[in-house]
């Protein structure tokens, strides 16, 4: 399944993207259609409590409430006619939405960096011997119709394409064989950075927490149909020229090895995002450098998942962007 979250009329809800119907399925109201139609009483608060409408909140309910958002699902496109007897509009066609980011409010969002081989290699720097982490804030989140903002604090804005997962079970002390049974799905993310803040000190994390630097989407597709994070293209584009290309495999450390080493850290809870890390090709490390500027169009493309494109936007000063 493509999982979505959208927004729709002043409400923001989860969904499932239909790519041969060009249709975003509500699950929370298809869940309720599909128990008042079986004569349940109290459906609004059963559907509620196994297929919410907040996307953390849906995989915390882990198998269970995807199996029951595939049924509601199925059972919404077999009654699509009799939708207006239902409470509740269901099915809306994309145009008529607004794709948010999957997870708009991940608890943790840990970062990989140095995990390209190329890119580390074009840094100047060895293979770590172990994954070098860092965090960015839900601050950052936008989604895949979001303009980049673009603050003048910095002349130096950056691109890092990012193949990322997102936890779907309370993950801790899990080995390499059993990670994937933890990971909801797989989405892209880019990993936009200040260069110059977050170079001014030995710690990143000024550089990398600008608020709306995270974009991400356009949707989390689900392991049941990506089973396999490894041997994914990835390729980046500005304005239509390619500045990175990578394939999964080039990984140092594996989407396995991520969860094994990140759960003896710490607790991975339903929505924690981990992005993977970025290749070659950054625009700090070309010759000359290469920064985003005013009006740019990010283009990210990986295999099986999607396309996430974003307009960068300069933000004038006082402005809250």
């Amino acid at each position: 399944m493509k999982l979505v979250t959208f927004s729709r009329n002043g409400f923001t809800r989860t969904g499932v993207f239909l790519p041969a119907e060009n249709k975003i399925v509500d699950l929370n109201y298809a869940y309720q259609a599909l128990l008042q139609s079986q004569g349940k009483y109290r459906f609004e608060k059963i559907a509620e409590a196994y297929v919410p409408a907040n996307m953390t909140e849906f995989l915390q309910g882990g198998c269970e409430s995807l199996s029951l958002a595939k049924e509601a699902v199925a059972f919404a496109l077999e009654n699509h006619k009799n939708h207006n007897t239902f409470k509740h509009e269901i099915i809306h066609m994309l145009e008529d939405v607004k794709i948010e980011a999957p997870v708009p409010s991940p608890g943790k969002m840990i970062c990989v960096g140095h995990n390209y081989r190329d890119h580390i290699l074009e840094m100047g720097r060895e293979l770590p011997s172990h994954p070098v982490i860092f965090a960015k804030f839900a601050n950052t989140v936008i989604g895949p119709q979001h303009d980049i903002p673009f603050y003048p604090i910095s002349e130096q804005l950056d691109y890092e394409a990012e193949f990322a997962f997102v936890i779907g079970r309370k993950a801790r002390n899990i080995s390499q064989d059993q990670a994937l049974d933890y990971v909801a799905g797989y989405t892209i993310a880019n990993d936009v950075t200040y260069r110059d803040i977050q170079r001014r000190t030995l710690q990143w994390l000024q550089g990398k927490t600008v608020e709306g630097s995270a974009p991400m989407g356009p949707w989390l597709v689900t392991t049941d149909e990506l089973t396999d994070p490894s041997g994914l293209e990835m390729v980046l584009t500005v304005n239509g020229e390619e500045r990175q290309r990578a394939n999964t495999d080039n990984l140092v450390f594996s989407v396995q090895y991520l969860v094994e080493f990140l759960s003896r850290l710490m607790t991975l809870e339903p929505g924690d995002i981990i992005l993977t890390g970025t290749p070659g090709g950054v625009g700090v490390a070309r010759d000359p450098q290469l920064f985003l500027k005013d009006g740019d169009v990010v283009k990210i493309e990986i295999d099986k998942v999607g396309v996430l494109e974003n307009k960068v936007s300069f933000v004038k000063e006082n402005e809250d962007g």
